[in-house]
């Protein structure tokens, strides 16, 4: 029984990386179809939606089938709990890159002002989600404590500058009133961005659970060995 599970265990593993890889491929062109508003690059990422979602079936029922046939305990059982809400956490990611790749198609401008964007620093907010992303995976591949609580500290930075862009825009609209519709519809690029943090950050919070059996969620991370969110 114990080789049986280990070699589910190892596949779902597989099925995770290969779920994560496709939503970081996924927030990647959204964030490069807004920056360059790139429609074709935005309806790759909306035909590519599909396969997110059919990934988390996937994952889900997997889930279910190695709960109902092997009953993990202990360190398995926290294992297989932790990619069921990774797998959660990692669909509306994708959900949120759809989301941006909407704004792009709706977008009737030809360019977005580069001043603006600069100003915005939707550049470094773009990179920091994936930055984000890109360390919580290896914090799950290399069982690490350390890189997860990275992972927290890394989303003060997206709560700060989503909290500036609603200034940014509103004084960029009555200098240019004709650019309203567009800068109304940004400010959701910017809290989509804000929440995949927020998802990327429940991610990490799973891989401790994981790994030593705490549980973060609505403790606001004020265990001594993990800084504040």
């Amino acid at each position: 029984m114990v080789k049986f599970i280990e070699s589910e265990l190892i596949l779902l593993k597989k099925e995770i990386d290969e779920m994560w890889t496709l939503v970081y491929n996924q927030l990647d062109r959204a964030g490069e179809a807004v920056l360059t508003l790139d429609k074709e690059l935005a309806q790759q990422v909306m035909v590519r939606e599909r396969r997110v979602n059919a990934f988390e079936l996937k994952i889900d029922s997997d889930v279910e089938d190695i709960i109902a046939l092997y009953n993990p305990v202990a360190i398995d059982l926290r294992f297989v709990l932790a990619m069921l809400k990774i797998n959660t956490n990692l669909e509306r990611l994708g959900d949120f890159a759809e989301g941006i790749a909407r704004f792009v198609l709706r977008c009737k401008e030809p360019v977005l002002d580069a001043e603006l964007l600069s100003r915005l620093r939707l550049a470094e907010m773009q990179a920091e989600v994936l930055s984000m992303l890109e360390l919580a995976k290896r914090a799950l591949n290399e069982e690490s404590n350390d890189l997860a609580a990275g992972v927290f500290a890394k989303d003060n930075l997206l709560d700060e500058i989503n909290a500036d862009a609603t200034g940014i825009l509103s004084d960029y609209i009555i200098e240019h009133p004709e650019a309203v519709h567009t800068c109304v519809d940004l400010v959701s690029v910017f809290r989509k961005l804000e929440r995949s943090g927020d998802h990327i950050t429940n991610i990490a919070e799973e891989i401790v659970f994981f790994i030593d059996a705490k549980v973060l969620k609505h403790r606001g991370k004020t265990d001594e060995n993990y800084p504040e969110k």
